[in-house]
């Protein structure tokens, strides 16, 4: 570490003050039980420079406040995680004083998620008043795009060959007729006009989201939730929400409160993707005007060969099916390789999404044209 050790390892250098603090903060999470052993502030001081957070919640409760001191919330957060990774903390995330003193953020939610049914009553609001903030910042930052977004998309996918008047697209009609452009009158007549579809409240599109629910999807099934709970609020749409790890739950019925989903779901099972395609797959009825988002990893614990037959039928049908790998901001995930190649080949390429990139993604499959792959997709 910059900040040094005991005697700053060796340079002589004493650490004092805020320095101190933080290189104490630094050291109960990233010490290590070995660096205990032999580790002094001082030349024959006799003071051992201890490393641990134990199994104290006071303690713990006190380095989550000097760690949410020193440094900034992108830190507090990343320290977090490795703090319940590196020495076990789980347990102690199921006391309502911890959920209290925690930055809050997708991880966090994700690791609530896996200890819900452990949760004692005592702290399920806690957690609850946890996952909402998380939910309430996401959708802040995400649901005006994602409306706007997917609004144009369901308009331009509706448009009309004799549309009325206010409801001409004068871009693509003029396109569409400039071979018959009158150079005398500098001007097109245009013999095939071109519309938007009008704002009806009818339902134009049918979207499922199939969001596998194994431990490693957690990041995905909130974001997936979110989006959810969005696409869900668009009248034009009628968005399905099913999760899924050897068994499948429809949880339509909670769209309209994101949290009520997260709270629905059950991280860490195994995974049966050809059960939960079967599922979707009979809960179709306009496959035309149907796009299926898959969400996993496709490490699949059930049929392949069922799995894939599902994903062609569908597909022959008219179906619009899209699968991602992974719907979070952390990074390229580890997935079925075999599995993305096979479905690449039926033409439903496997890739990882951002949050940001999703709306693009969903418009594109409702229009029907190529999907937005980043360079880095991995099928």
């Amino acid at each position: 570490m910059v900040l040094g050790g005991g005697g700053a390892d060796g340079t002589g250098c004493e650490l004092g003050g805020r320095d101190a603090a933080m290189d104490a903060a630094l050291q109960a999470l990233y010490g290590g039980a070995g660096d205990k052993e032999g580790r002094r502030q001082g030349q024959g001081q006799g003071r051992e420079r201890t490393a641990g957070l134990g199994g104290s919640a006071p303690a713990v409760a006190r380095w989550l406040g000097d760690i949410r001191t020193y440094f900034p919330s992108s830190v507090v957060q990343v320290m977090q995680r490795d703090a319940i990774d590196r020495l076990g903390l789980s347990a102690l995330l199921l006391e309502p004083e911890m959920l209290e003193a925690v930055e809050a953020d997708v991880h966090l939610v994700g690791t609530l998620l896996s200890l819900n049914k452990a949760m004692p009553e005592t702290t399920k609001e806690t957690a609850r008043a946890v996952v909402r903030k998380v939910v309430e910042e996401l959708e802040k930052r995400l649901s005006t795009r994602t409306r706007a977004t997917l609004t144009g998309a369901l308009d331009r996918s509706a448009r009309v060959s004799r549309p009325r008047h206010h409801d001409i697209d004068w871009n693509r009609t003029i396109a569409a007729n400039l071979k018959n452009y009158l150079p005398e009158y500098r001007t097109v007549v245009p013999e095939r006009l071109i519309g938007y579809g009008r704002a009806s409240q009818s339902v134009k599109k049918e979207v499922i989201l199939c969001i596998d629910q194994s431990g490693s999807m957690a990041a995905s099934v909130v974001y997936a939730s979110v989006f959810g709970a969005v696409l869900g609020s668009m009248r034009s749409l009628n968005t399905r929400l099913v999760v899924f790890d050897t068994n499948v739950v429809d949880l339509t019925e909670q769209l309209d409160d994101p949290v009520d989903v997260l709270f629905g779901t059950q991280l860490g099972g195994g995974t049966d993707i050809n059960r939960a395609l079967a599922y979707c797959q009979s809960q179709i009825s306009r496959p035309a005007e149907t796009v299926v988002v898959l969400i996993s990893d496709l490490y699949e614990g059930g049929i392949r060969d069922e799995m894939l037959k599902r994903v062609a039928a569908m597909k022959a049908s008219g179906v619009q099916f899209v699968t991602l790998l992974a719907l979070s901001d952390e990074g390229a995930p580890a997935y079925d390789r075999e599995h993305a190649a096979a479905l690449a080949a039926l033409g439903a390429p496997a890739f990882a999404c951002t949050p940001d990139l999703f709306p693009e993604v969903m418009a594109a499959a409702i229009e029907k044209r190529p999907l937005p792959i980043p360079d880095t997709a991995a099928a």
